[in-house]
């Protein structure tokens, strides 16, 4: 169910996933407010190992999407969203917040919490691979190679940021109907 604003805009009746754009560093303060604030949201993470000038190693958890995260507002906490500090603004291809696919959300979530994922650079080219087995079957990305490993690099439009997975190639299949060839 839907309602028309003023404008003609349609607005979903239920709450709606968004790319929150954030203060360099300040994914995990922002994400701590919504939390306060009853907000849902989701910031993937990734683990990794930093080595700092002295020589010390530390284990951190990082931002997937460095400068960004999700979160579920309904229309009224949208402008209680944007005056949160830390916050720069809602993700939008258009003059208006564009909504991130509930499916963008759970294969993140899946992805998360059963790989070792890492960010990657935003690709608009590549050869479109599906997994065919294992916890994220059913997913489509662009695949690339990283010394003697294959990576499926799975896309987020809206703020055009994309992370890689390792994959085997016993695990893919390229998609029906792509015309990119496959290397």
């Amino acid at each position: 169910m839907t309602q028309t604003a003023s404008s003609g805009q349609l607005f979903a009746a239920t709450p709606r996933w968004y790319a929150i754009q954030t203060r360099s560093r300040h994914e995990k303060r922002v994400a701590e407010q919504l939390r306060a604030k009853s907000i849902e949201s989701f910031l993937p993470i990734h683990r990794c190992r930093h080595k700092w000038r002295n020589g010390v190693l530390a284990d951190l958890e990082l931002p997937l999407f460095p400068g960004y995260l999700f979160a579920r507002p309904s229309i009224g906490e949208r402008i209680l969203l944007l005056q949160l500090p830390g916050i720069l603004g809602l993700a939008a291809s258009t003059a208006h917040p564009t909504p991130v696919p509930d499916d963008d959300i759970d294969a993140l979530r899946k992805i998360t919490e059963s790989l070792a994922a890492e960010p990657h650079p935003f690709l608009n080219v590549g050869d479109r691979v599906r997994i065919i087995a294992g916890p994220l079957a059913g997913l489509e990305g662009i695949l690339t190679r990283r010394k003697q490993e294959l990576r499926l690099v799975l896309s987020v439009q809206i703020i055009m940021r994309s992370i890689a997975v390792e994959v085997s190639a016993l695990d893919i299949e390229p998609v029906p109907g792509d015309r990119r060839r496959m290397t």
